[in-house]
């Protein structure tokens, strides 16, 4: 496993992290192997979120980590709030920035993961009703309480990053975005510079580049899927050129297809860190495999014209 800063935050945290969206769904007994796995392979950062399963991502998670009796010293956990789900139906009702939501959700998280703080907290999703101020002085509170380590956001764009930075005390570290071959349209609008073709609009305003601008981590999440959760490229018919690629790359390397998909994001300069949210620990080491692999430049560009984008 290899390691790297996060931001500037002095965080040296695993390459891969495990995504813990759908643990919720695991039983006790699979879920400590599941976290074994990852611990093991050497992973040392988790991510969850308060809004999934209304916190029981979290609680499984949280128990998982009690019943390997990790050392929370050894270990990064990262969550997510400022969605609000109705309880009744799990369907989200707004985005809340407010100072007395975040408070509680993060509260909720500590509760349910059976810690006393985080190491990093993101704003999860933007909150166009967001008040600088108040978000300022939910920060402030967290932070000094000894809650919240770090900082951060997802699924923002440059300009949403600069304005929340401008009335905050603390660095953002991160931003959690959907990145991989079967998601490219950040990198589609660096390479398709100064086009007129429909890869050239910039739809996330160069976030690749602000990224590394800022020494701001992105860190990939579904990183296997195309489109907005349709569905895995890996052994997909719908992508053969792709999965053809990708076999010959893994043949190679002496390792599956799933562990090139993992190294053709960490590949990029911009030092990416890449969520692994499988719940199967055959698959979850497969995908750990592709931080010990160094594509070329080459085999980077012949995968992501398989994924079906042109070079101009």
């Amino acid at each position: 496993m290899k390691y790297s800063e996060l931001g500037t935050s002095g965080v040296k945290a695993s390459r891969v992290a495990f995504g813990a969206m759908r643990i919720r769904s695991k039983s006790e007994e699979e879920a400590r192997e599941i976290v074994r796995t990852a611990l093991d392979g050497g992973i040392n950062f988790f991510d969850t979120a308060d809004c999934y399963g209304a916190g029981a991502s979290s609680r499984r998670l949280g128990q998982a980590f009690k019943d390997v009796k990790v050392d929370r010293s050894k270990i990064f956990i990262q969550t997510k709030f400022g969605i609000y789900r109705d309880p009744d139906d799990d369907n989200i009702t707004r985005y809340d920035f407010s100072k007395d939501h975040l408070v509680a959700a993060l509260d909720g998280e500590l509760k349910n993961l059976q810690t006393d703080y985080v190491d990093f907290v993101l704003l999860h999703r933007p909150d166009t009703l967001v008040e600088l101020d108040e978000l300022a002085e939910a920060f402030n509170e967290l932070q000094s309480s000894g809650k919240v380590r770090h900082f951060g956001v997802s699924n923002m764009n440059p300009m949403q990053v600069e304005m929340l930075q401008s009335a905050l005390d603390q660095k953002l570290e991160v931003n959690q975005l959907q990145f991989g071959l079967g998601h490219t349209g950040m990198l589609q609008q660096e390479i398709h510079v100064n086009m007129e073709d429909a890869p050239s609009v910039d739809h996330d305003g160069g976030l690749i580049s602000y990224s590394r601008l800022k020494r701001m981590t992105i860190q990939a999440w579904s990183p296997f899927q195309f489109g907005f959760f349709e569905g895995v490229f890996i052994d997909n018919p719908k992508f053969p050129e792709l999965n053809e690629e990708l076999q010959h790359v893994a043949d190679a390397h002496g390792v599956a297809k799933n562990a090139i998909a993992v190294a053709w994001i960490l590949r990029h300069p911009a030092k990416m860190q890449v969520l692994l949210g499988s719940m199967t620990p055959s698959r979850l080491k497969e995908m750990m495999a592709g931080t010990d692999i160094e594509i070329s430049a080459q085999e980077w560009y012949d995968l992501y014209t398989a994924a079906g984008n042109d070079l101009p």
